[in-house]
This record gives structure tokens, C-alpha cells and sequence, in this order.
């Protein structure tokens, strides 16, 4: 069974760009555009992997993440923080809560983008 990715992301072309990606590349992606969707697809999914924008409009990506750490089912999901900034403190409070990897959105390909989740997923 495939595994899943959920993608909350705020730009539409980037999400969609992404989702595409994975799916084309074995996984079931899903995506979602903005802070409160995302939770809500968070805990009705239950994904393998969630890639999370920090700057979402409804709710920030970090609210998003500590709220997903709080509840048992979604406590203990992977997530990698997908954001503009390089901001050494947001870096360092997504990995005080667990995150398995950072991606700033303009330095990474589609391609990279497979492959962390790969790593990530252990494949």
C-alpha cells in the first residue's frame, strides 16, 4: 500500500507541483492550502509523512505542529518543515518538536524533494 504524504501549503502552483511529484513517484499525496485544512487532513488521514509550510494563512505552521504533537494519533507522524525563510530559530524550534528535516523553499528541486521523503520514509 502506498504510503501517505500530506502537503500543507499555502501556494496553490508549489502544493499541486509537489503532489504531483510524489504521486508520479508511488506515493498517495494530498495536499492542503491553508493552516486549519491542514490540521484537519492531518487527523483525518493520518499520513506516513506531513511536508508543513511554516507561513499559512488560518494558522501557522508551528501552531499546527505543536497541536499535532499534543494528540496521541498524530503525535508521533514525520514531519518536514517546507518554508522561504532560512530563520535559524524557527529551524531550532521545529526540531525541539521533532521535525526530520528542514527544506527552504527556494533551494530544493522536485526531485530532492522525492528523495528526503524517501529517506525520511526509510525507502
Amino acid at each position: 500500500m502506498a504510503k501517505k504524504i500530506l502537503i500543507i501549503e499555502d501556494e496553490v502552483a508549489l502544493a499541486d507541483a509537489m503532489k504531483t511529484g510524489l504521486s508520479e513517484s508511488g506515493y498517495e499525496a494530498e495536499a492542503a492550502y491553508d493552516g486549519e485544512e491542514g490540521l484537519a487532513k492531518a487527523k483525518s488521514l493520518l499520513p506516513d509523512l506531513i511536508l508543513l509550510d511554516l507561513m499559512l494563512p488560518k494558522k501557522d505552521g508551528m501552531t499546527i505542529l505543536k497541536e499535532l504533537r499534543e494528540e496521541s494519533p498524530t503525535a508521533e507522524i514525520p514531519v518536514m518543515i517546507l518554508s522561504q525563510l532560512s530563520d535559524t530559530e524557527k529551524i531550532s524550534e521545529g526540531v525541539s518538536l521533532g521535525v526530520v528535516g528542514y527544506l527552504v523553499k527556494v533551494d530544493f528541486s522536485l526531485a530532492e524533494v522525492v528523495e528526503r521523503v524517501k529517506k525520511v520514509l526509510g525507502e
